[in-house]
């Protein structure tokens, strides 16, 4: 097999981190450079000590546009599109970038939701990996907004870990924070609701619901657990049967018969979701790794369906459990 020749950009964050414990074992693919400017000179198990004994390549701010198959943009929001502007690659080079800059599908990006841009994403030569609450809870409702189920209002709230943050300090991401510790932050204005409303107008031009998110700080450092909620006349079996019918050829994305923990998830590529219907509300909960099926995990599923590779290909893993 000819691996795929792959860089990363911004590969000293929290996202670059987990795309080169991921990457660097992948049987498809050969990391040629980790870039970072803050991090130059220095190796990759220096900066991200759970790498020891995985990686032996040292961070570079020399951008190479030339002699790669692959490129995966993890800068901060805002900073890809004015990087792309200054670094030109490629037409046949895969971009695939995990910030905001180009999920409204500008300058030729796909939206990189599998469970929904399936065909799109295999032909793409330039991808927009989804937001992380945008990937929960687009997931928790694209069934029920594809049967037509959403009118008007749903109620979604969302807590995440603190790695949600980035790896920059700020006030609200620190430990003495965060500890003991629960807090509201862009009531019903979050950047994801863009993206979430882009992909149900996809799946159903007929409905434009409003969504009203709260998303809470959570006192843990990785996961993100959803909870959506609509009125629904239906009984629990026909709600069970068109989430089931919907997510039949998803690899990552499954329904549970049983109650959720946010264990589950946590160091997977796994979205889980749980179904209730109760007081004529149809509740759905959707559990996830903020920095695997949230970013880095999904990103390299794209780089999977965008080679035609295995969708699952160095994406088997195991959840942390207890």
């Amino acid at each position: 097999m000819n691996k795929v020749k792959t860089a990363v950009i911004g590969a000293a964050g929290y996202t670059g981190a987990e795309l080169i414990r991921l990457l660097v074992h992948h049987p498809a693919c050969e990391l040629v450079c980790l870039h970072s400017n803050s991090q130059k000179g220095k190796r990759v198990d220096e900066v991200h000590g759970d790498l020891l004994g995985d990686c032996d390549l040292r961070f570079t701010d020399v951008v190479l546009t030339s002699g790669l198959d692959a490129v995966f943009l993890c800068l901060p929001h805002g900073e890809a599109a004015t990087f792309l502007e200054s670094h030109s690659f490629p037409e046949s080079t895969v971009l695939i970038d995990l910030s905001t800059d180009f999920r409204d599908e500008s300058a030729g990006f796909v939206y990189g939701l599998p469970e929904v841009n399936t065909k799109k994403i295999s032909k793409a030569k330039r991808i927009a990996n989804p937001g992380c609450f945008a990937t929960g809870i687009q997931l928790a409702l694209a069934p029920a907004i594809k049967q037509g189920w959403v009118q008007g209002q749903v109620h979604v709230t969302g807590i995440t870990g603190s790695t949600g943050a980035g790896k920059s300090l700020t006030e609200t991401s620190h430990f003495s924070y965060r500890t003991s510790n629960v807090s509201v932050y862009k009531l019903f204005t979050h950047q994801h609701l863009t993206e979430i409303k882009q992909t149900f107008q996809q799946l159903n031009p007929k409905v434009n619901p409003e969504i009203l998110f709260v998303p809470y700080r959570g006192n843990f450092t990785r996961g993100i657990w959803i909870t959506a909620y609509f009125p629904f006349s239906g009984t629990q079996e026909e709600a069970l049967e068109a989430y089931s019918q919907f997510y039949a050829g998803s690899a990552f994305t499954h329904i549970s018969s049983k109650e959720l923990d946010l264990k589950q998830v946590v160091n997977t590529n796994k979205c889980l979701l749980y179904l209730q219907v109760e007081k004529g509300q149809l509740v759905v909960y959707s559990a996830l790794d903020n920095l695997l099926k949230g970013a880095s995990g999904q990103a390299v599923q794209n780089f999977n369906l965008a080679f035609g590779l295995d969708e699952k290909m160095g994406l088997n893993l195991k959840s942390i459990a207890f």
